[in-house]
């Protein structure tokens, strides 16, 4: 007996002096982790994933700093405690050095300190994002009609959707400047389920509309695209055989859509179960087609289950469908995305909310770039502040000690003198040029 564990334990491999040991051969367990992670790479969509998580990540950082009452401005040995809450694999310096489009850098004039604040540029278009999704909210509310004419029962939970708040475009306060505001179409029961007012069901999917433009274009018969999804595989994708046979009669197949009003009955006889998980994938093609960047977490999808009526597990099935949907594991969580709303890691069809967010992560993605321009708008503020002073071999400024201007006053003409406020806040004469200023800032990102 010690004799077999230790063969097993070494491994030997099966031959002539050991043939009197049986071994067990076992079958691969074929899971949903598993067909993860095997499943084709897009390394696109995996790479705009990477991306996307950078952007989520300055975006905490400015929520953060914007819940500070003492100012705009936050110090970077402060911010180092939030290396842990935002999910950050490097020190708080050296990232916050490394976009400085996004934060800007100073020293506190009185402090002596390094301090941090988010960059004009940024601020503009996080308003601009505030007033698109003021000017479309029409639409958004029509979005939570087409998601509430999807539920069984004509309901959702307000937490459900709060979850996917951003995916969804919805402003912060959906429930008040929303639900509430629309009392004709929306009803809330008990604060957190929202009720469909009127149940008439006049909508149509989207995916509707390729099958349309698919009948008329590729002179296809209706029996071929009634029931059809677009498919799209990544790169590299293996067909095995009888691959394209079984998708050519799974698009045939016939299913209840989203929008139609059915009992909806996990039938086990031929065709039974496949129906009802193409059901599921018609909800969640839909759900996915109603997001502004055509993507959502996989966690977050498991909240619309009861609601929608989706009994299976949503991760096996979306891998079961590698053409229509892909899951990136880029990031803190894993999320999917509609494989044919993009094309070379943008979207096909860009909405208005899509443009603004895609303008801060251009932004973002200039890292260290075009810096010139940032340095030429500095000496324009401080000309017309009329704050020039020369500098001395040391690093410091004449009037450093003479003017510490309030960050809420940039951009303002004071009438007299006695408008300043002395208050211990940043001004921008304190420009990250000074020999002293890199020190320190080496030192705290170390």
């Amino acid at each position: 007996m010690i004799f077999v564990k230790s063969l097993r334990h070494n491994r030997i491999s099966f031959g002539p002096f050991n043939s009197f040991l049986q071994m067990r051969w076992k079958k691969p367990v074929a899971s949903a982790q598993t067909r993860l992670e095997t499943r084709t790479r897009d390394l696109k969509l995996d790479k705009l994933m990477a991306h996307i998580h950078k952007v989520k990540t300055i975006l905490n950082i400015h929520h953060l700093m914007s819940q500070r009452k003492r100012g705009p401005f936050v110090s970077v040995q402060l911010m180092s405690r939030w290396k842990n809450i935002v999910g950050l694999n490097v020190g708080m310096g050296a990232f916050v050095h490394k976009y400085p489009h996004v934060f800007e850098v100073f020293m506190h004039p009185l402090g002596r300190n390094l301090c941090c604040r988010i960059t004009r540029r940024v601020k503009d278009l996080i308003d601009e994002e505030k007033n698109v999704v003021k000017d479309c909210e029409s639409e958004l509310v029509q979005r939570i009609k087409k998601l509430l004419m999807m539920s069984k029962n004509g309901t959702l939970h307000v937490h459900a959707l709060r979850l996917i708040r951003r995916e969804l475009g919805l402003p912060i306060d959906f429930r008040d400047s929303i639900l509430r505001k629309y009392s004709k179409d929306f009803r809330l029961i008990d604060l957190e389920i929202v009720e469909l007012v009127d149940r008439e069901n006049l909508a149509v999917a989207e995916v509707e509309k390729w099958r349309e433009k698919e009948y008329k274009d590729k002179w296809l018969s209706e029996f071929e695209t009634s029931y059809a999804f677009p498919i799209n595989f990544p790169t590299g994708f293996k067909i095995e055989g009888g691959y394209r046979e079984r998708m050519k009669n799974w698009q045939r197949l016939p299913y209840l859509k989203p929008y139609e009003k059915k009992e909806v009955v996990r039938v086990r006889t031929c065709g039974g179960i496949e129906r009802f998980e193409k059901r599921a994938v018609g909800i969640i093609h839909e759900l996915l087609s109603l997001t502004v960047e055509k993507m959502v977490e996989v966690e977050r999808l498991a909240h619309f289950r009861k609601d929608f009526a989706i009994e299976v597990n949503v991760r096996e099935l979306l891998l079961k469908h590698p053409g229509i949907f892909y899951i990136s594991t880029k990031g803190s969580a894993q999320t999917v995305l509609l494989r044919e709303a993009y094309c070379k890691g943008c979207l096909v069809v860009p909405n208005p909310i899509y443009v603004v967010r895609r303008k801060m992560l251009d932004l973002i993605l200039l890292g260290c770039r075009n810096t010139r321009s940032l340095q030429y708008q500095e000496e324009i503020k401080e000309e017309r502040n009329g704050l020039v002073f020369k500098t001395s071999g040391e690093g410091r400024r004449d009037g450093d000690w003479v003017l510490p201007i309030l960050d809420s006053y940039d951009g303002k003409v004071l009438e007299s003198p006695g408008e300043i406020n002395h208050s211990e806040q940043a001004f921008d004469d304190c420009e990250s040029e000074s020999s002293q200023s890199d020190v320190f800032f080496k030192d705290d990102s170390s």
